[in-house]
């Protein structure tokens, strides 16, 4: 299947348009509160297209994915139940919140929020489960401890800032051959990406 192909055209093809950076802002945000379609689709080919603009991009798409993450983490602490819970039983979102909520109550909470701003696990997860978490301390001891919204930004910012300034810098020196590389290999990377998740998942669910 080559739907990462398909994918690749689309997010090109609106890479391309005159409203491309309002696009790539607001899935930014958007995918750090509900939507399922990371930051990447757009920013790749948006560098890609517009090289010189690589960093300026990546600064953008760092800013509007945190501010979309605060608001997901302020989901999560004020308004989870039962409305945001509704929401995650909709989007089949479950499991996967209880495993982040098991990660984050143990002592490498922080370590969690950099691995999901980092790396594809939907970051939407990991901020409302942060608020979750950190309302559910404060009910019991009275503070949220190390997952209060202060560290959970600053962490946020150097994972996302890492994730999407890496991929700028790359993009940036690559040029058209890494453009070329990209276009040859979306199917593979996009799979690769698919099945990591997929592992880590399944290792924390069962192992």
């Amino acid at each position: 299947m080559r739907i990462f192909t398909y994918l690749y055209a689309l997010f090109e093809g609106l890479s391309r348009h005159k409203l491309a950076v309002y696009i790539m802002c607001i899935n930014s945000f958007a995918e750090s509160v509900f939507w399922p379609i990371p930051p990447d689709v757009m920013l790749i080919p948006m560098c890609l297209y517009h090289r010189r603009r690589a960093y300026y991009y990546a600064f953008l798409t760092v800013a509007f994915s945190v501010l979309g993450a605060i608001v997901g983490y302020s989901l999560g602490y004020y308004v989870y139940d039962p409305y945001i819970a509704d929401f995650i039983r909709f989007m089949h979102y479950e499991q996967a919140l209880e495993v982040v909520r098991s990660w984050l109550t143990q002592e490498y909470g922080i370590l969690m929020i950099f691995v999901g701003a980092f790396t594809p696990i939907p970051y939407k997860v990991i901020a409302v489960g942060t608020g979750l978490v950190a309302a559910e301390s404060v009910m019991n001891t009275g503070a949220s401890g190390a997952l209060n919204i202060f560290n959970f930004v600053l962490v946020s910012l150097v994972g996302r800032g890492l994730r999407f300034f890496i991929e700028a810098i790359l993009i940036s020196l690559g040029g058209d051959k890494m453009e070329k590389t990209v276009k040859h290999y979306i199917d593979v990377i996009g799979w690769v990406c698919v099945a990591l998740i997929a592992i880590f998942i399944v290792y924390k669910v069962f192992v």
